[in-house]
């Protein structure tokens, strides 16, 4: 697998067939790009389910909110994992040992060779990449923030 780059129909099939989400990393503070996403995926109806050692036992946008991923106690069907890059093979470990189909790195996030581990176990990967953002493309929804459409740019204007 190429994972520089993913064909839209590679994505595709990912979000289609997913439905539970642990999102490992997720905070509770609004402001936050991982409270951004899990709203925003909830909101196309996927469960996310957060997971942060830090706010264990509390609640993000009517979630509870586990320690670890074998606290969590529904099936899951991707590990979304918004931490540092060397976290990765522990959360990948856990990921593997709960049998979820999809490990997701965020933007910024890539573990080559957890990559491979998990691809080695049957897992599908994305690295450097944002479900959200992904979602929004493939449905046509980022233009509709001025994303990509030229309207909104950080250049400054030639005058």
């Amino acid at each position: 697998m190429d994972h520089d780059q993913y064909a839209d129909e590679y994505l595709r099939r990912i979000l289609s067939s997913v439905r539970t989400i642990a999102m490992v990393g997720a905070s509770e503070h609004w402001n936050r790009p991982s409270f951004f996403a899990m709203k925003y995926l909830q909101d196309k109806g996927y469960r996310v389910i957060p997971v942060n050692p830090q706010a264990k036992g509390g609640e993000i946008l009517g979630e509870t909110v586990y320690r670890t991923l074998a606290e969590v106690p529904v099936k899951i069907d991707m590990v979304d994992i918004f931490r540092r890059a060397e976290a990765v093979p522990e959360i990948l470990d856990e990921a593997i040992a709960l049998g979820a189909k999809v490990v997701w790195m965020q933007l910024g996030v890539r573990h080559d060779e957890a990559a491979r581990k998990a691809e080695a176990a049957g897992l599908t990967v994305v690295m450097n990449r944002c479900p959200k953002i992904e979602y929004s493309r493939l449905n046509g929804e980022l233009a509709w923030s001025g994303v990509n459409t030229g309207i909104i740019s950080s250049k400054r204007r030639k005058l």
